[in-house]
């Protein structure tokens, strides 16, 4: 049931404008292309307090201690061929100390590059992090999440289905490239996965979905291929106890935000912690992606 769920959200995800658009931002209530899927309207929710960021957490600074991002390659055994990804290496990264692993996850409309080069400069905020004492030590692998032998953007909305099937290769050949080649953690506690809207919707998929590989789960302004509630959390206990942290953010503009906040109500009626920030006034953007991810990387590995 849940692939056949998974499967329709990822057709109308095919269908819709994507999250990189100029004019999907201006979503209204109707969701745009997206048409509401699976009635997730906005559910009436209790936010959680909307804090702005520091002016300049995503400028860079000069004087502090600047990490470096390296392009890998790996071989896919699911895809059957060889990928990449970024790779995120903070300064103090010198092969010699453990460090856990952030995977960190773009839209229907990126891929290995959209936050580097979009605008996310994940580089940069981690950067300004360090060098503040906010972050626990980690790296940050930015795959491309559309698991298919042709996974440049070119693909466009036809590409769709690859990114339902991300978990065979994130788990089965990313995750232990990364753990053999870099000095990192090989336990869930080290371990978080976040994204922003279609890799928002993977995220929290595959964190919630394969809990003894992901302890800390976010998704940023996730989108209609999250699943419903009940299907990615079919045992609250077990997500209570194994859960680190569940952690969403989505702009107050976005027509898709009941993606986000179907699961908050549902975290709430069962007692399971759940952060959801809706950010002011805020549509589908890299302005909500940046915050989440400068957010999310404070609270993680902690």
């Amino acid at each position: 049931m849940k692939k056949v769920l998974f499967s329709a959200a990822l057709a109308l995800v095919a269908v819709a404008a994507s999250a990189q658009e100029p004019n999907f931002p201006m979503m209204g209530g109707g969701f745009g292309g997206f048409g509401g899927f699976g009635g997730q309207q906005q559910t009436n929710v209790k936010f959680d307090e909307y804090v702005a960021a520091p002016a300049g957490f995503d400028q860079e600074r000069a004087g502090i201690k600047k990490g470096t991002v390296k392009l890998i390659e790996y071989q896919s055994e699911s895809v059957g061929t060889t990928r990449k990804a970024n790779v995120y290496l903070p300064a103090s990264y010198d092969g010699k100390k453990k460090f856990s692993v952030l995977y960190l996850l773009h839209g229907i409309g990126g891929d290995e590059w959209e936050w580097m080069n979009d605008g996310g400069v994940p580089n940069i905020i981690m950067d300004n992090l360090y060098a503040d004492g906010k972050v626990a030590d980690m790296i940050v692998v930015m795959p491309n999440g559309r698991a298919a032998k042709d996974d440049s953007r070119a693909g466009g909305y036809g590409s769709a289905g690859a990114f339902g099937e991300f978990d065979k290769d994130l788990i089965g050949s990313l995750i232990p490239y990364i753990e053999k080649n870099f000095s990192v953690y090989t336990d869930k506690d080290h371990r978080a996965i976040a994204g922003l809207s279609m890799g928002g919707g993977q995220s929290l998929n595959f964190g919630l979905g394969n809990m003894d590989k992901f302890a800390y789960v976010g998704g940023f302004s996730s989108a209609p291929n999250t699943q419903r509630a009940a299907q990615l959390i079919p045992d609250v206990e077990k997500v209570k106890k194994e859960n680190k942290l569940l952690w969403m953010v989505c702009g107050g503009a976005d027509g898709l935000i009941g993606n986000s906040t179907q699961l908050k109500a549902f975290c709430d009626e069962n007692g399971i912690p759940c952060t959801l920030i809706n950010y002011p006034n805020e549509g589908h953007n890299f302005t909500v992606w940046k915050y989440g991810l400068y957010n999310f990387a404070q609270l993680i590995f902690k």
